[in-house]
């Protein structure tokens, strides 16, 4: 694609209508065909498990991010207020707890876009107040990328705390940031055009989704890791399409494809409706298929035998993994 980097999701997103959340109630059952758990929403991006062992989901383009209860499937609003963009597409990507307290990745919401507020990590201070630890967005407009890009100020995608710092995704840039909590700001890693997305951590390893540019071939979806000292990635397995998250439970990788491109449209075009994927690592980089059929899912989390998927629409699908 040139020149041009995933911008994931912000195309035909704009177009979701925001519905006040619906709950369903669910009871632990050996199959792995996914139900649906959560619905109305809105939007989905980013999930983590807090520190009450709850689900929390973002929606950004209403600026508000819930609660969920993993073992009922009951909803309740934990903030709200976040920045959002006018024109829609940008808000709070991902969400994460350190020390118990919650961080909101915000991004495609800077004036180089139409928005008005700061690209970077936010702290939440209340239910609807909170405080930039970082301007992610002034970083990356002060320091480009040596490859190609449209949008100065990147679009942050996934973060997770790793060893007192955070650790950024740049799907645009093609970059991982290494961000403090004093907001002291440095590029850990530079990629090629292989656009990073969601990332997890597991003891000393973290672990990296790649899309991969348009047309998002299989080959081109990849789950990589890196180490405390790398200077590169290694790869763990490829050849999910489109694949936007990783999760590690155990000694096993879990690895979600969005699905097929549709093969029309710019960069942001999510991927076919009810094409997503989600695997599981086996030996040799060998992806195998846990449950197909997933409507544009954009974040997974495990929980116990569990795995909880959150959709560009705002659902949370949950997947028994007794089977895997």
């Amino acid at each position: 694609m040139g020149p041009r980097r995933l911008l994931l999701v912000l195309g035909s997103a704009l177009l979701l209508m925001l519905t006040p959340s619906t709950a369903y109630a669910h009871h632990p059952s050996p199959d792995p065909t996914p139900t649906r758990v959560v619905a109305g929403l809105g939007s989905g991006l980013g999930t983590t498990v807090g520190p009450d062992g709850a689900l929390y989901v973002t929606a950004p383009f209403s600026g508000k991010a819930y609660r969920v209860d993993p073992r009922t499937g009951a909803t309740t609003l934990f903030a709200s207020g976040l920045p959002t963009r006018p024109a829609g597409g940008g808000g709070a990507y991902d969400v994460e707890f350190v020390d118990g307290t919650a961080y909101f990745l915000v991004t495609f919401v800077g004036a180089d876009v139409g928005g008005s507020s700061v690209d970077g990590i936010y702290r939440m201070d209340g239910p609807s107040s909170y405080t930039v630890i970082a301007d992610l967005g002034a970083f990356a407009t002060a320091n480009p990328p040596d490859t190609d890009f449209f949008v100065p100020t990147g679009v942050q995608f996934a973060f997770e705390f790793f060893q007192g710092a955070f650790l950024v995704t740049d799907g645009h840039h093609n970059r991982v940031y290494r961000v403090g909590l004093d907001g002291s700001t440095e590029v850990r890693l530079a990629l090629e055009n292989v656009v990073p997305t969601g990332m997890a951590v597991h003891g000393r390893t973290v672990y990296v989704a790649e899309s991969g540019p348009l047309p998002h071939l299989p080959q081109d979806g990849k789950i990589v890791s890196f180490g405390k000292r790398s200077s590169s990635v290694t790869e763990v397995a490829a050849g999910g399409p489109l694949m936007v998250d990783v999760e590690v439970s155990g000694h096993t990788v879990y690895a979600l494809a969005q699905g097929i491109w549709p093969g029309v449209g710019d960069a942001g075009s999510p991927a076919t409706p009810n094409t997503g994927q989600l695997f599981t690592v086996g030996r040799h980089g060998s992806l195998q298929l846990v449950a197909g059929g997933l409507n544009q899912p954009t974040a997974l989390e495990v929980i116990g035998h569990k795995a909880f998927v959150l959709t560009l629409g705002g659902e949370v699908w949950r997947v028994d993994l007794r089977h895997t």
